[in-house]
């Protein structure tokens, strides 16, 4: 097609679009195309801000490697990750679930433990904590014989392919779940953490004011053939970044309880201080049991990398749907859901209010 005016581009390449033989690739190439071009319309796109934009995909591919993944810490950043796990979970997103985001720090291959066992590989300093986690289908039976990875930062900050220091899957392992469908194990309570902000995010999160935490959580990947392969989060309910967590990560069914004990024997008996446990309990869909492509593949060499914290800024102004300014009260948002009356909508689901996920 020979182009005359502007509204014939997005025509012209919907038109290509359509030879292609793979419906589901048509469907989605076409709505990412009228889209796009509908956004490129709606807000006047300049060509200086189009070449900043086509420099910004390319920095994005640039700071990737074997061991960070920056396109899926912005698709984090963006929200999209979690929107896509709500979508697809859930019974398509009609109920809660326990299934959250992968995340781009998993590791393929964590060593096999056996339940009870230990995942920290390398001194590393923190509270112990021992956690029971269960994994059952929708109708609340066992689900013996499922691999559970699980993995988590290390209390300074680092996932352990972030880090020189720790040794080679520090705070990483993969169990087996017994007749009761229980693996357990001990670990370090997660702390709160900074992502990466020294690539493209790092940018766009200091261009909107955000700050770039993440609340103290514990990842868990479950595969079992029969069932959709499972991944999530289980957050601490004492973090104070739950509400302005950077990757959007945060629902109410995730929210465990990380009871503390300061007094009475712990599990191990070289623990003489206080300890940490959780209990919890995931609900896997039945589907096709797929594990996932791993975001990173290796681990950091040389010099353990700088932490950098951003501080969120209060208040702002922001477009609203229709164009127009409005101005947005962060702290008249934040005591609104603090209030004792405050609630989150009804939902029916698998897990409800915080601290009540139990076997």
């Amino acid at each position: 097609m020979i182009i005359r005016t502007q509204e014939d581009v997005t025509q012209a390449v919907l038109s290509e679009i359509a030879r292609a033989p793979d419906p589901r690739f048509r469907e989605i190439m076409s709505s990412l195309v009228r889209h796009l071009h509908a956004f490129v319309r709606e807000v006047k796109l300049t060509e200086a801000e189009f070449q900043a934009a086509a420099n910004y995909i390319v920095a994005i591919g640039q700071k990737s490697n074997e061991t960070h993944n920056e396109a899926v810490l912005m698709a984090g950043a963006l929200g999209v990750s979690t929107l896509v796990c709500l979508l697809n979970n859930g019974n398509t997103g009609a109920t809660e679930t326990t299934a959250n985001l992968l995340g781009p720090f998993w590791r393929a291959d964590s060593p096999r433990t056996p339940n009870g066992g230990s995942i920290v590989r390398s001194p590393t300093p923190g509270e112990p904590i021992f956690v029971n986690a269960w994994i059952k289908d929708l109708e609340g039976r066992p689900v013996a014989g499922a691999e559970v990875d699980v993995w988590h930062s290390s209390t300074e900050g680092y996932y352990e392919n972030q880090d020189p220091v720790q040794a080679d899957m520090n705070l990483r392992g993969k169990f087996t779940s017994d007749a009761d469908g229980r693996i357990a194990f001990r670990s370090i309570k997660p702390a709160g953490y900074p992502i990466p902000v020294d690539g493209p995010v790092g940018d766009l999160l200091r261009a909107q004011g955000r700050a770039n935490m993440r609340p103290a959580h514990l990842h868990f990947l479950i595969y079992k053939p029969g069932f959709k392969t499972h991944i999530s989060q289980v957050y601490t309910d004492d973090d104070p970044d739950l509400e302005t967590d950077s990757q959007f990560g945060v629902t109410r069914a995730l929210i465990g309880h990380y009871v503390r004990h300061d007094n009475g024997p712990a599990p191990a008996p070289d623990v003489t201080g206080p300890w940490y446990s959780l209990d919890y309990t995931f609900r896997i869909e039945p589907g096709i049991a797929k594990w996932p492509r791993p975001p990173i593949t290796g681990k950091a060499r040389g010099e353990r990398p700088a932490i950098e914290r951003l501080k969120r800024r209060e208040g702002g102004d922001a477009k609203d749907l229709q164009g127009g300014q409005r101005r947005i009260d962060d702290d008249a948002v934040r005591r609104r859901a603090r209030r004792p009356d405050a609630r989150l909508p009804a939902q029916s689901g698998v897990a409800g209010q915080r601290g009540q996920n139990r076997p």
